[in-house]
């Protein structure tokens, strides 16, 4: 009995903390999109006035695109993890698995998409920054600076978000493994 306790005390402090590490990740995405989204600067070049934006950059336009569906996959998480904690469905073992399984193979998803977008980004950015000779790429930084620091922050909070979300696939292989049993593999632990 004091096992079974300790078992629900566990299952709870988990769904907060994963509660807490999907909202954290929300804010810190919309903050990337936001930062990214939101970021411009006008500078006068050769008699006019040149305006640099995040449409200007591809890998820029992706990440915003990229980092939204991510706060929306997480923020719809976040409200099914409510939803099912108010209404406690009784669900076979069968239907467990296979939700487990899709929110596993999601959240694996989201991550590793968020992380390849954000790094695309990084180095387009540090292209801007640089420059490269070989292919006439001027360094858009010497002229942007503001523009350019705006997005290192954006970048720096993208892979915050990335390390959040690790965090939040690892509780979601853990809630899926658990309902495989320790001593044979690939079975079910049986209901009881």
């Amino acid at each position: 009995m004091n096992q079974i306790i300790q078992s629900e005390k566990m299952k709870y402090g988990m769904a907060e903390t994963e509660a807490f590490l999907r909202l954290s990740a929300v804010l810190i995405l919309v903050l990337t999109a936001c930062l990214v989204g939101f970021d411009t600067q006008t500078k006068y070049v050769i008699f006019f006035y040149r305006k640099a934006t995040f449409r200007d950059f591809n890998a820029l336009l992706l990440l915003v695109y990229v980092v939204s569906v991510a706060a929306g996959y997480n923020l719809f998480q976040v409200g099914k993890s409510s939803l099912s904690a108010c209404f406690k469905p009784n669900l076979k073992v069968r239907t467990n698995i296979y939700l487990a399984w899709i929110c596993f193979l999601l959240d694996q998803m989201a991550v590793y998409v968020t992380f390849g977008a954000n790094s695309a980004t990084f180095q387009a950015s540090l292209l801007a920054v640089t420059g490269q000779e070989d292919f006439q790429w001027i360094k858009l930084c010497s002229k942007y600076t503001r523009f350019c620091f705006q997005i290192g922050g954006a970048l720096t909070c993208g892979y915050a978000a990335c390390i959040a979300m690790a965090f939040i696939s690892s509780i979601s292989a853990y809630n899926l493994f658990r309902l495989y049993s320790p001593k044979q593999f690939l079975q079910l632990k049986t209901a009881g």
